[in-house]
């Protein structure tokens, strides 16, 4: 296959082409090229009143025959022709990677978006209809789309390592200080419980359906068919009950 120049590694191998085959459907490319949609825009380098066809050929050719060039290899390449692949490979694989080298500013992730594209073109080049715009539109789109979703994945990916590294004691955290902290808090809960258990079962009730079952005091006052201001009433005195049995224990 003939790669653009301006591209490294990016050429679509033809063994990849042979392996993944020409499927019947468009299952498993529905969420790349149903992005596409009708219309769809991308901006690229194009100039409207003409374009270089080949990479040091200086011909200079009119947009709307190198449209409708584009559209016989299409054609072309609904049925199967890899020749037709690989010239409109060689048409815009380099604008694809320079669309998609400034999207994720990245060169190796711009590679696998324009690779990623022309595999997806080469599966379903039903996708692409010729009355809803030029190829070189759709094809840019759909790398436009790609290396959103590409972005994207890495954020996500750069979000989880950042969330893990997160939960890693730092060099600089005292282990023996952390050790010490979740002592006194296994402590602390025993007290609690010892505590909560010299209560009466009316100021315990309204503390557990409160801390533990996360209910107000009207729901509570709702829930066990007595009024807000009891409920308040036991709610307190048990609290000052639990202070002061907490402050006995230091």
């Amino acid at each position: 296959m003939v790669a653009d120049e301006r591209v490294v590694g990016v050429d679509v191998d033809r063994h990849q082409l042979e392996r993944v085959g020409r499927p019947d459907t468009l299952e498993g490319l529905a969420r790349d090229l149903a992005l596409v949609a009708p219309g769809a825009r991308v901006q690229d380098d194009a100039v409207h009143a003409a374009e270089d066809i080949g990479p040091g050929s200086g011909r200079i050719r009119p947009v709307q025959d190198v449209a409708v060039e584009d559209v016989a290899l299409h054609r072309r390449l609904v049925g199967g022709d890899r020749e037709a692949f690989d010239e409109l490979y060689r048409r815009y694989s380099g604008i694809a990677y320079g669309l998609a080298r400034r999207l994720t500013a990245d060169a190796s992730l711009a590679q696998d978006v324009v690779h990623d594209a022309y595999l997806a073109l080469w599966r379903a080049p039903e996708a692409y209809d010729p009355d809803r715009g030029a190829f070189r539109t759709f094809l840019l789109a759909l790398v436009h789309h790609r290396a959103v979703d590409v972005i994207r994945r890495e954020e996500r990916m750069r979000a989880r390592t950042e969330k893990v590294a997160n939960l890693e004691p730092s060099a600089s955290e005292d282990v023996a200080e952390a050790v010490t902290d979740e002592s006194f808090l296994v402590v602390r809960r025993q007290q609690v419980r010892v505590a909560l258990g010299g209560l009466s079962p009316d100021q315990r009730q309204v503390l557990e359906m409160a801390y533990f079952g996360g209910k107000t005091q009207v729901q509570i006052a709702d829930e066990l068919q007595i009024p807000l201001g009891t409920v308040k009433t036991r709610t307190f005195a048990a609290l000052r009950k639990l202070r002061a049995a907490l402050e006995e224990t230091e």
